[in-house]
């Protein structure tokens, strides 16, 4: 089943094409990654399948539903966790969460379990009184990803999640959503890094607001090596640039 699906995404700001005709699917209990230089278009892409921009053409569907259509279907089986600050750092962990709970119109039965429960796995339950603005850049993304997780959507979607993280958070965040989607859920992130690609079981190689490349690392790196002629066997990396290096020579 696919859960998300890009058709034909086109999206100017003034001169400047973000999207240009992109398209890709995300099946259900997939971990998906967007993969690309700054301005390459992974942010457009999460915001036209979050349903927060609008379209000069093309469609975005959340179970095959029009992302922009405000449909109750959408908004309840997503999860996002933007890029820039996504919660409010005058207030505390525990109020943040309570806040976004009555955003969802949880039960306090319910929120006091699935908070409990989140806490728990993101180690930040002895922070509670805590302002968000004093948080580490790592406690901060756990926070943002339990608001993000706290109404229990199908799709969870992530903008960069570990950018500005320390190493410590970023493995620690890395094996949340793998447990994430062990448990059947469906996740959709952009990175820039070569390294969190490869931790995807796919990836769309995002550039200029199209995909060049789509597939399994393995497999997109396995069929590039064939005419790898390089001192050493060829990583991602080399594999991202060499798709750069041909759309820019084209």
């Amino acid at each position: 089943m696919n859960v998300l699906e890009a058709k034909g995404l086109v999206r100017a700001f003034g001169a400047t094409r973000a999207l240009d005709g992109l398209s890709l699917v995300v099946e259900k209990g997939a971990l998906y990654g967007l993969v690309g230089a700054d301005g390459a278009g992974k942010t457009s892409t999460i915001r036209a399948l979050a349903g927060l921009i609008r379209l000069d053409a093309g469609v975005a569907l959340v179970l095959g539903h029009d992302a922009a259509s405000g449909d109750s279907r959408v908004r309840h089986a997503l999860g996002l966790m933007p890029q820039q600050a996504s919660l409010y750092p005058d207030l505390s962990v525990s109020e943040n969460l309570r806040f976004f709970a009555r955003l969802f119109g949880l039960k306090k039965v319910v929120y006091r379990e699935r908070s409990e429960r989140l806490l728990g796995i993101t180690r930040l339950a002895p922070f509670l009184d805590r302002r968000a603005d004093a948080l580490s850049g790592g406690m901060y993304k756990k926070l943002a990803l339990c608001c993000a997780l706290l109404h229990q959507p199908e799709v969870l979607i992530l903008d960069e999640p570990t950018v500005g993280v320390d190493p410590v958070s970023r493995r620690e965040l890395w094996a949340l959503l793998h447990e994430f989607v062990h448990e059947g859920m469906t996740i959709l992130l952009s990175t820039p890094y070569m390294d969190e690609a490869e931790r995807c079981q796919r990836v769309a190689l995002i550039h200029h607001g199209r995909v060049l490349l789509a597939g399994e690392p393995p497999a997109l790196l396995a069929d590039f090596a064939k005419g790898w002629q390089g001192p050493r066997p060829p990583v991602f990396e080399d594999l991202f640039l060499g798709a750069l290096e041909t759309a820019e020579a084209a």
